[in-house]
């Protein structure tokens, strides 16, 4: 089957504590579960990032250097940690 090609409806209940086993469904980890005025529950697959993650991806040009590295490593720029004090 074609990875957009629409899927047949599956029949799902809610058990007694008001779940869903998505089961075989399921191709994802996580979702997010929004719901619309008319009942329908959407799933849309999520991923779990940190607070820097998420600042670095908004940042049109931090995302442009990483996918241009991705690219071609050798744009990239090596750089050096900072030596430590000595602790005397």
């Amino acid at each position: 089957m074609a990875a957009n090609a629409p899927r047949a409806p599956n029949l799902v209940e809610v058990d007694g504590r008001r779940r869903i086993s998505l089961g075989s469904l399921a191709e994802h980890e996580r979702y997010l579960a929004t719901v619309e005025d008319d009942g329908t529950i959407v799933l849309t697959p999520a991923v779990v990032m940190s607070v820097a993650e998420a600042q670095l991806m908004a940042s049109g040009e931090t995302a442009r250097a990483i996918d241009e590295f991705l690219d071609d490593p050798s744009t990239g720029k090596s750089r050096s940690r900072p030596k430590r004090a000595s602790r005397a």
